[in-house]
């Protein structure tokens, strides 16, 4: 297995499951988050990590992952990805929560969330990893073959890179499907039948042929209650039933 560099820009919940399973594959990985690499030291000591700041994030890796809320993306530095070594990818794992982010006019207009995040960081992205909650991914990985198997769409404009990072995203335990674009990419956004609900290959492949655009919305409005429902009932914690419910709701909805 080719040992690759990564940088992290961001490490909550599902950045910190994705940094621990690149170092424990044998990566090498450097994280940064808004608070300064002191805040991540005790976690960089713990697994074998470095903790830079963001402008060193960038420099001499092969995949930068951003892991942060829509509404930082614009807080990042200007011209931050001019600097990045030819042929590195970024990776988006992030979500568009109006709730979260307040409203972001050119998303509600129309463009993909990562087509958005790509008009301010001016560099091309691959979408992947937002589609499943960070318990799944910490705990649901299998092997290449194994039935049920939870399949990760993987939206970019760069064939090569989706490929490169479909290998990773076997390698971690799930199985990649080039779902387009990043003009397709909406189909993997919250609010669509296959976030969140641990779908395997042959249902993430009718569901992303099924789902439509005006859908999203309402379906994210149903499948954030039945969240909030999980969690008062302490039933979040089980990665497989948790993924269970959001199927079983999110698919069955008449929209």
């Amino acid at each position: 297995m080719e040992t690759l560099q990564f940088g992290f820009i961001g490490v909550g919940l599902i950045g910190e499951v994705l940094v621990r399973k690149l170092v424990a594959a044998g990566h090498h990985v450097k994280m940064t988050n808004s608070r300064g690499p002191e805040t991540l030291q005790p976690l960089a000591n713990e697994i074998g990590a470095q903790a830079v700041t963001v402008d060193e994030v960038v420099q001499n890796v092969d995949v930068v992952f951003l892991v942060i809320p829509q509404k930082n993306i614009v807080n990042l530095p200007n011209g931050l990805f001019r600097t990045v070594r030819n042929g590195t990818i970024v990776v988006d794992v992030g979500n568009y929560y109006p709730i979260r982010d307040g409203v972001i006019d050119d998303i509600e207009n129309g463009l993909t969330e990562s087509e958005w995040v790509e008009k301010q960081i001016g560099y091309p992205i691959i979408k992947v990893f937002n589609s499943i909650n960070w318990r799944s991914l910490d705990a649901l990985s299998m092997p290449k073959g194994t039935i049920g198997r939870i399949a990760l769409p993987i939206s970019g404009d760069d064939v090569q890179a989706k490929q490169r990072i479909a290998t990773l995203v076997d390698q971690l335990g799930y199985e990649p499907h080039d779902a387009g674009t990043i003009a397709d990419s909406w189909r993997q956004q919250p609010g669509s039948p296959i976030y969140c609900t641990n779908v395997t290959k042959e249902e993430l492949l009718e569901w992303l042929s099924k789902v439509e655009r005006f859908s999203l919305p309402q379906r994210l409005s149903l499948g954030l209650k039945l969240h909030a429902e999980l969690v008062a009932q302490h039933k979040e914690t089980d990665a497989r039933a948790y993924g269970q419910a959001m199927k079983d709701a999110l698919m069955r909805a008449t929209i």
